[in-house]
């Protein structure tokens, strides 16, 4: 499990600050909608959304309509507000995943926005014969609770010791089906060493893509909404990394090496 005293620290106030910007991204989809709109059209596969702490399915509405709109059979959790794996959240999640799967005959990609992204991960591990990818969203996986601003709300609203929880789980390691992090440098309650997957012999076809947002905003952030559509119209059993193949790609999308 992680090292509580080696990890990230958490973002500082002027990060913090800088997360009332999340209505502007949302915003910013209007002006980026032709953009958008040419992504790569999905082939109606399922899709499954996890929201962040504290957070409903109403905050993965306008990413839902997105990638409704590309061609993709997208849901929601329908377990309500997430406040933490209280008692049956976890069981419920696997059971929809399974069902749908079942139902559709297609494997299910899993969307996790922060700690949506932890069941996200986590889920994956548990049934990899039923998931096709994964794409988390300011996922504090690789740091330790003190590497984010929000382990506190986390252990008010669930009732649980972080801490403990989460050495019931071996976080960092990737799941093994395509993995793809998705985080941001100014990100405001997370750190962001702690969303960087490190890579694995067990499972090549991981990878992190930086995006210019805040934590609260990655959900509504058209370069996050362009990389999930672009990860989410790959072939299955065709994956290959993200790709900046332009200036302008380069310029949204950095290259961090990873």
């Amino acid at each position: 499990m992680q090292d509580t005293e080696n990890h990230s620290p958490s973002p500082n106030a002027f990060l913090i600050a800088m997360e009332f910007r999340a209505p502007w991204e949302l915003w910013s989809i209007l002006p980026c909608w032709p953009a958008l709109a040419r992504a790569p059209a999905g082939d109606g596969h399922p899709v499954i959304v996890m929201p962040g702490l504290s957070a409903s399915d109403g905050s993965t509405l306008p990413l839902r309509g997105y990638l409704g709109n590309l061609g993709y059979d997208v849901s929601g959790w329908n377990q309500g507000h997430n406040f933490g794996p209280r008692a049956g959240i976890l069981d419920t999640a696997k059971r929809q995943i399974f069902d749908t799967c079942a139902a559709s005959g297609q494997r299910v990609s899993l969307i996790g926005w922060s700690l949506g992204g932890i069941y996200a991960r986590e889920l994956a591990k548990e049934l990899p014969d039923c998931v096709r990818s994964v794409i988390t969203l300011g996922t504090p996986f690789a740091g330790s609770h003190k590497s984010t601003n929000a382990w506190r709300l986390y252990e008010l609203t669930s009732g649980h010791d972080i801490s403990q929880v989460a050495q019931r789980f071996d976080l960092p390691a990737a799941p093994p089906v395509p993995t793809t992090s998705i985080f941001s440098k100014t990100d405001g309650v997370v750190a962001w060493p702690a969303s960087i997957q490190t890579p694995c012999a067990e499972n090549p076809h991981t990878e992190n893509v930086e995006v210019f947002a805040s934590h609260v905003g990655l959900g509504m952030n058209p370069s996050a909404w362009w990389a999930i559509a672009d990860r989410l119209a790959q072939p299955l059993g065709q994956w290959k990394p993200f790709e900046r193949n332009s200036r302008l790609m380069r310029m949204v999308y950095p290259d961090t090496g990873s």
